[in-house]
This record gives C-alpha cells, sequence and structure tokens, in this order.
C-alpha cells in the first residue's frame, strides 16, 4: 500500500487545500463587506462591478492562492512544473474574464447612474453609447491580451503569443489583410464613441430605411426600422458614408404635411382648421404651426402645414392626423377646394372654320 503519510506530494497538497479555503474565505468577506458599503453609499458603478465579477473573481482567488503554494513548493517534486503550469493557465484565464467582467460591470454603472426611460434622455444616450462601445473594445484587447499570454505559457507557442500580443499592442496597424476589417470596425468603434455621431436610441435615415440605434457593438451597429426589421451595418459604413441623424443635438422635429387644393380654396378657413386640430393634438409640442401656401402649378396650389412635435414618433401620428383632418374637413365644408381638371373652353365653329 502507498503511504500517503510519508508521500512527497501530501504536505503540498495539503497546503494548497489550506490556500484555496482561506483565499475563498478572504474572498467571500471581502464581498460581504463590500456590498454592505456599496448599498449604504447607492454607489451604481461599484455594485455592478461587484456583481459581473462574482464568478470570476471566485476562481481567481483560490487558484492564486494554489499558485503561491505551487511556486513555493521544492522542486524536486514529481511533475511539479507541469502543475505549476496547469494552475498559471487557468488563473491567466480566470484573471482576464475578471478583468473583462470589470470592465462589464463599470459599463453597466454608468448606465445606470443615466437612465434613458426619461423625457430628455440626451446626455442618458450619449453615455451609454461611449460606455457600451469602449467597454467592448476594452474587453476585445483584454480578451486578446490573455490569449497572448496563455499561448506564451507553452514553449512552442510563444512566438505565436508574443506576435498576438504585439498585434493588439499596435492595434491601428494592419496586422494581416484577414484581420483588417476587424481592426478597422474596431478603430471606427473608438470614432463613434468619442466623435457621437450616432447614439443609442437615435433615429436615423440610413439607405432610404427609417429606423432607431438599438444597438452597438464592436464590429456593428443595429437600426430598428419602424416595421419591426432590422438592419445590419458595419461600423466603418457610418465613418465613410453620410447618413441623416433626426436627433444628433434633440429629439424635437418638424413635420410637414403638403394638400393640393384647387386655386378658389379659401385659406383663412382652411388656416383657422389646421389650427384647431393641430391645438387639439396631445402630440403637438406648440413650438412651431405654419400654413403656407409654397407651390402653385397649372392645376392645382401646394398648401403646406408645418408642424412641431417633441420626438419623430409624434411628429408621424400628428401629421397624419391633420392630414386627415384636413381631408375629412374640405371634403365636408369645401369640396370644391380639392383639385379639378378643366377642360379648354370650347372653340366657336365660326372661329374654328376661320
Amino acid at each position: 500500500m502507498l503511504d500517503i503519510h510519508g508521500h512527497p506530494w501530501v504536505t503540498a497538497l495539503l497546503a494548497a487545500l489550506v490556500a484555496a479555503l482561506v483565499a475563498l474565505t478572504l474572498h467571500h468577506f471581502a464581498r460581504a463587506v463590500l456590498r454592505r458599503v456599496v448599498n449604504r453609499e447607492r454607489a451604481h458603478v461599484l455594485s455592478a462591478m461587484l456583481e459581473r465579477t462574482q464568478r470570476a473573481a471566485g476562481f481567481a482567488a483560490p487558484l492564486f492562492a494554489m499558485q503561491l503554494v505551487w511556486t513555493g513548493a521544492p522542486d524536486t517534486l514529481d511533475s511539479i512544473g507541469a502543475v505549476r503550469h496547469v494552475n498559471a493557465v487557468f488563473l491567466i484565464i480566470a484573471l482576464t474574464a475578471f478583468v473583462m467582467a470589470l470592465i462589464g460591470g463599470v459599463a453597466d454603472g454608468l448606465i445606470a447612474r443615466n437612465p434613458s426611460n426619461v423625457e430628455d434622455n440626451l446626455h442618458a444616450r450619449r453615455v451609454e453609447t461611449q460606455t457600451r462601445v469602449l467597454s467592448r473594445s476594452g474587453q476585445t484587447l483584454v480578451l486578446i491580451g490573455g490569449s497572448a499570454m496563455v499561448l506564451m505559457t507553452f514553449p512552442g507557442m510563444r512566438q505565436l503569443g508574443a506576435s498576438l500580443l504585439a498585434s493588439a499592442g499596435v492595434l491601428g496597424i494592419i496586422g494581416g489583410l484577414a484581420a483588417r476589417p476587424v481592426f478597422s470596425n474596431l478603430i471606427s468603434g473608438l470614432q463613434i464613441a468619442l466623435s457621437q455621431p450616432i447614439r443609442i436610441d437615435d433615429v436615423l435615415i440610413v439607405k432610404g430605411e427609417w429606423g432607431r440605434v438599438e444597438e452597438i457593438t464592436g464590429t456593428y451597429v443595429v437600426l430598428k426600422i419602424w416595421d419591426e426589421r432590422r438592419l445590419i451595418i458595419p461600423l466603418q459604413w457610418f465613418i465613410e458614408n453620410p447618413f441623416e441623424n433626426w436627433t444628433r443635438t434633440g429629439a424635437n422635429i418638424l413635420g410637414t404635411v403638403f394638400l393640393y387644393l384647387d386655386y378658389t380654396a379659401p385659406m383663412e378657413a382652411i388656416r383657422a382648421e389646421a389650427k384647431r386640430i393641430v391645438e387639439s393634438a396631445p402630440e403637438w409640442d406648440q413650438r412651431v404651426f405654419v400654413v403656407q401656401v409654397t407651390d402653385a402649378t397649372d392645376r392645382a396650389m401646394q398648401v403646406r402645414i408645418l408642424v412641431s412635435a417633441s420626438n419623430s414618433g409624434k411628429a408621424f401620428d400628428l401629421r397624419c392626423k391633420v392630414r386627415e383632418g384636413m381631408l375629412a374637413f374640405l371634403a365636408r365644408e369645401h369640396p370644391g377646394s380639392l383639385p379639378m381638371v378643366r377642360s379648354p373652353a370650347p372653340v366657336p365653329a365660326e372661329d374654328a372654320l376661320s
């Protein structure tokens, strides 16, 4: 039988077990203290960081303590080098996950401190866009760095790990044709986060499609179209192409309703009815209301009703209400004001013969 009491690994294993238990105990104690402080101070960022890093820290703490034990163990132990290497690999993975979770926690906390479910959410959307894009870019860099460090622990893969780590340090330099789209979109994401031509929940017109920015990832933007479709656009496209942003500086917007009427249409009555409809509509924000004849053709005149609303959705509903109300009013009160096609007057027979 194997004498475990005299086996050289027994002391090392017991020491590693005790170190892991002590590390877990300290980890739970520290988290309990920090959570109590966070709850008392109501710190959104620290609370989100604790929540996101709980699992990764639970793995990293005992692995770190065990690595200290393996490092202090005598080199004469059988296979101690392999044990140190395996533990180091798992420790690097756990620390990488911890740092990525830490970055994600900071982003979640900043977003929680600036809720976007308010009427004037311009600042909140700006913060959310910056934190989302920057946190995902940072997590990508940490993941690349952690993968490189794991590869560098293997003698045969050390050169590959060093190359991967170098590519993370000089992300702006194209490492190869295959990596070019990834790096281009990552750099475009940083540009969008800093200059902010678009933000979360912005209303955009892209390639003739109207929609809201639903998500900004590290490589693409998800645009939610009004009919529930999703338009996926690479980040680099927004840097290289023009597009419309209806909420760049605010959600307020103007809407137009065009009517094509006969020249005999009574403008004062039309203006009064349009004002009555607009003032009774809850979508109107009471900023702008104008009724003007903006064009005249050989068949009809163009009447433009200009109204304002607090956002594009309300502006669309307001335009529809005004258009429907005005058409019903004209058909009921002034049917002769609707466009008519006039045939030329008949020419007398004697004039035709002459």
